[in-house]
């Protein structure tokens, strides 16, 4: 599978893996690793509500290249499964946890067996995320757990003056051409009434990322993409299925091109510096008395 580069990619605005239901991007093995690199290593203490240490079975549904796989599994003394719909992606994971194929809608599991099934940035993407919650409730036997980001929300600093700013204008014309709720992670307990969990709580992490000398590869050629333009081009037809016309576009395009150009020369200089802060949500809910009532699998 290749990965689209494009305003996310290059925003790093941070998706769901590939191959679930009502999903419009796929990712490589290279860029899931990378948007979540050094995610969890400064802190856990969003994700203790999960009491991890006292887990005996663990699912993470949509788990990719098992980035969260790994944190649970060294942090709770159970078992981790990672599950998703991507099989090269699989096998990457699977270089941490046991690693099964399935999607987040029909689970490959019988009723009742993990005490917690968790995932990081799927939700995000679904058309209807209360279903899944719903079929993670169903192989469930206390917790269910979602690390969803605000992608509405992100916040850049750069060393180039105009980057933020043209940023921000790519990523909202991107997201108003997608359907699905991208900023779910601040306001996920809808979804978890949705699906009648009864919501413990919900933390906040900011994952921070920075740019500065020695530049990685990928950030060269990240650098490279903008001031080419050719990430915009590839999400052109996804941008414009909001309210953004051809020629705001067009404009919007060589802005994006010339502020790469002076990304470039600053990295020439060793002068380029930048931070992004996503802020994640992890929200925790526990199963209601009438969890056995539900009707699964609405979706």
């Amino acid at each position: 599978m290749s990965h689209v580069p494009g305003p996310v990619a290059e925003i790093d605005l941070l998706l769901p893996p590939s191959g679930l239901p009502g999903l419009v991007r796929e990712f490589s093995e290279d860029y899931l690793r990378r948007t979540r690199a050094g995610m969890w290593d400064d802190s856990r203490a969003a994700l203790s509500p999960l009491e991890l240490d006292s887990r005996e079975r663990i699912l993470d549904v949509g788990c990719g290249t098992g980035e969260l796989s790994r944190v649970l599994a060294a942090e709770s003394p159970g078992a981790v499964i990672g599950c998703d719909a991507d099989s090269e992606l699989l096998r990457a994971a699977g270089e941490f946890v046991p690693a099964v194929a399935g999607d987040a809608h029909r689970l490959p599991f019988p009723d009742d067996a993990f005490d917690l099934v968790v995932c990081q940035a799927l939700l995000i993407n679904l058309p209807d995320p209360a279903a899944a919650l719903d079929e993670f409730a169903r192989v469930s036997t206390d917790l269910v757990a979602a690390v969803e980001p605000n992608n509405e929300a992100v916040e850049i600093e750069s060393s180039v003056r105009a980057e933020g700013a043209l940023e921000r204008r790519a990523r909202d014309a991107y997201l108003d051409g997608i359907d699905t709720d991208v900023a779910l992670g601040a306001d996920a307990r809808e979804a978890f009434d949705d699906a009648a969990l009864e919501v413990l709580e919900t933390r906040r992490y900011d994952h921070v990322r920075t740019i500065e000398p020695p530049y990685s590869d990928g950030a060269v050629r990240a650098a490279r993409r903008k001031a080419t333009g050719a990430g915009l081009a590839d999400d052109r037809e996804t941008m414009l299925d909001g309210p953004l016309t051809a020629a705001e576009y067009d404009e919007l395009r060589s802005e994006w091109r010339s502020m790469g150009r002076d990304v470039i020369d600053q990295m020439e200089e060793r002068e380029y510096r930048r931070a992004e802060a996503v802020p994640f949500f992890v929200t925790v809910g526990r199963l209601s008395n009438g969890a056995d009532t539900r009707t699964h699998n609405r979706g």
